[in-house]
């Protein structure tokens, strides 16, 4: 109980200090670039985020306050991976979805190699964004891609590097997720941190993979927030393990079925028989429709889903569902550009099941790629032909189910691990635990 009431306190008092230049990345503090901040920010490297910034705090000693405020800032920062959200997984309540088991983590991060890492920016009353990055390996992915394809459900967003994608089947950078009008700096400073990797030098054409929803109902989405520290952060960062859900990188302005959204992720393993393969999925929500969990018709239980007010020929019925749906989908099963965009292409059906309506402004993309070795693309390989192994149209229908399975679960995910937020003068409520366990138990999906 102390320890819940101690990270009470510590979120209160960070979020009461809005006038210090003070931003959260995941476990990473650091300092936001303000004219009255008394000295020049630290620069952190990975595994330098809690020892860095006691050189800045030396700094201002002559502020006994500031330098207290941002140890225990710093400390509580650091213990977000042992304090976890109170509120729980879809697997904590009991709910299984689907038949195929998951993996240990249930996460994208159970396919081998796959890095996940988030910049999450809260600032004043109305800045609620972020990054989130996936990485395939955490190697050089310029001098070793990886197959990868895009499915686009519908089209109404900013997917940069998806023509390249779709042309040369293969992906070449980390894929990066954020807030719409922020997809150009990200892609930059993405495409600057590639540049500078050794043995890129002599590289003079980067195709960046970025993709976005819209936070602007919670967040100043026309500031352009996004900088290229907070990428750099979500990159260099990114770590296998466990993944942060709900309101947090790139979900941390988003909305879904009028709930709030957010980060979600899940996973599918294969039994031996079919080859063993992991398919782990997240994603980005930020859309409507009806939202519909294992069967159970929550959102109508719980009075809030789209055309509700119109069917009830009230006023005021202004829900477009609209929002969008970023979808990673990873696997380890040897695959080709081809039958990538078809597993990305099942996605959708995960999608479908949690309720989506798939609205006129609601882009929804899947991006899906490959991490077995023997598929990827290296730099230095001139050969004019090539001799690989990757697996047949008729081996595909489990890894098929597999990503369904894990996309359903990952939108339920987001939503159960987000929190109540407020920002830009809008507060979007968090889904309701209790009473959503009251309709599961109803409708027999939990017990």
């Amino acid at each position: 109980m102390l320890c819940c009431n101690v990270a009470d306190l510590v979120s209160n008092l960070a979020r009461s200090l809005r006038r210090w230049p003070l931003i959260i990345r995941g476990t990473h503090v650091v300092f936001n670039d303000r004219p009255d901040c008394d000295a020049s920010p630290p620069s952190f490297t990975r595994g330098e985020n809690v020892n860095g910034i006691w050189s800045y705090a030396r700094l201002m000693a002559n502020k006994p306050f500031v330098v207290a405020t941002i140890s225990l800032v710093t400390a509580f920062a650091a213990a977000q991976s042992t304090i976890p959200n109170a509120r729980p997984r879809a697997s904590d309540l009991g709910l299984k979805v689907g038949i195929l088991p998951t993996g240990p983590l249930d996460a994208i991060t159970d396919v081998a190699g796959v890095e996940v890492g988030q910049t999450t920016i809260i600032r004043g009353d109305n800045i609620r964004t972020g990054v989130t990055a996936v990485l395939p390996h955490s190697g050089n992915l310029y001098r070793e891609k990886v197959p990868g394809a895009i499915f686009v459900g519908n089209g109404f967003g900013k997917l940069a590097g998806s023509t390249q994608v779709d042309e040369m089947g293969d992906m070449e950078t980390p894929i990066l997720l954020t807030s719409t009008s922020s997809v150009p700096r990200v892609a930059d400073a993405l495409i600057a941190y590639m540049l500078a990797l050794p043995g890129n030098e002599n590289v003079l054409s980067i195709n960046p993979v970025v993709g976005e929803t819209n936070d602007g109902y919670l967040s100043d989405i026309r500031g352009r927030h996004v900088t290229p520290d907070d990428v750099f952060a979500a990159v260099k960062n990114a770590k296998g393990g466990p993944v942060e859900e709900g309101d947090v990188g790139a979900g941390t302005g988003t909305i879904v079925f009028g709930w709030k959204g957010g980060i979600g992720t899940s996973s599918r393993r294969l039994p031996a028989n079919l080859g063993g393969y992991t398919v782990g999925v997240l994603v980005q929500t930020n859309f409507g429709g009806v939202l519909t969990i294992a069967g159970a018709p929550v959102g109508q239980e719980l009075g809030q889903y789209y055309l509700r007010k119109e069917l009830q020929q009230a006023a005021g019925g202004k829900d477009k569902a609209d929002g969008s749906c970023m979808i990673v989908v990873a696997t380890d099963a040897p695959l080709d550009a081809r039958n990538l965009k078809r597993l990305a292409a099942r996605a959708w059906l995960g999608l479908a099941r949690t309720g989506s309506s798939a609205s006129n402004g609601s882009g929804d993309y899947a991006i899906a790629f490959s991490t077995a070795p023997q598929v990827r693309i290296h730099a230095n390989d001139k050969a004019l032909t090539r001799t690989v192994e990757v697996m047949t149209n008729d081996a595909m229908s489990p890894l098929f189910l597999a990503a369904i399975e894990a996309t359903e679960e990952a939108v339920y995910n987001s939503m159960f691990k987000a929190t109540t937020m407020t920002g830009s003068g809008h507060t979007v409520e968090a889904l309701p635990i209790e009473k959503t366990v009251e309709i599961l138990k109803e409708h027999r999906v939990i017990n």
